[in-house]
């Protein structure tokens, strides 16, 4: 199961739509499972000491995104298929990348120095 006690809230965004990010994450991560079940909105909401509706508008938004089913009388359980995979790729990778290249720019760098930069550090891996 997801251990959404690793989740930390943050006043700047509402909280329903953290919610729906780390589940996203998590899947892009590989950390979730498809199948896996999530805690009943009580719980996740008694857990995160947020009111049960926020949590009910987060499994909404997940539901009508194509994350999470939830089957009559039984627990909700996390889904994707392979387009729904490539939307969160898309998603939380094209945030980084825009980022990065404002920094770049601001930073004064060209398209071929940031090109260098990156074949350098790609080529050392997680050499630290």
């Amino acid at each position: 199961m997801l251990d959404f006690k690793k989740l930390e809230l943050n006043p700047s965004e509402p909280v329903y739509l953290q919610i729906v990010s780390f589940v996203k994450r998590q899947i892009f991560i590989g950390i979730v499972e498809q199948g896996e079940s999530l805690p009943s909105r009580r719980e996740m909401a008694a857990l995160l000491k947020i009111n049960p509706n926020t949590v009910q508008k987060a499994f909404r938004l997940l539901e009508e995104e194509g994350l999470v089913v939830t089957p009559p009388n039984a627990v909700s359980i996390i889904h994707w298929d392979e387009e729904i995979y490539a939307a969160i790729q898309k998603e939380l990778t094209a945030g980084l990348v825009v980022d990065f290249v404002a920094q770049a720019k601001a930073n004064g760098l060209t398209l071929d120095m940031v090109m260098a930069l990156l074949k350098d550090a790609w080529a050392k891996g997680d050499e630290r």
